[in-house]
């Protein structure tokens, strides 16, 4: 059985989606970069979101920023 997940700040990974996009970029800036990539994660499993796997196919590890910006890119687009 699934558990809902949440951000250390109480939303839960569904209820950001309804978030306006001021309020997104608000709650993601004060949010921790773990809990960006792990919603990233959750959100699409297929992606490059983790450290080893973005590594390998990038070279470089996603920022908390690049992570910020492809969830407003999922969330808003």
């Amino acid at each position: 059985m699934k558990t809902t997940q949440y951000f250390s700040l109480g939303l839960d990974y569904y209820e950001i989606m309804d978030l306006s996009p001021a309020d997104l970029y608000q709650f993601l800036t004060l949010s921790c970069r773990d809990e960006i990539i792990n919603w990233l994660q959750w959100n699409d499993p297929n992606g490059v979101y983790t450290d080893s796997l973005s590594v390998a196919e990038f070279g470089i590890a996603l920022s908390k920023e690049e992570g910020i910006e492809i969830i407003k890119k999922q969330l808003l687009s």
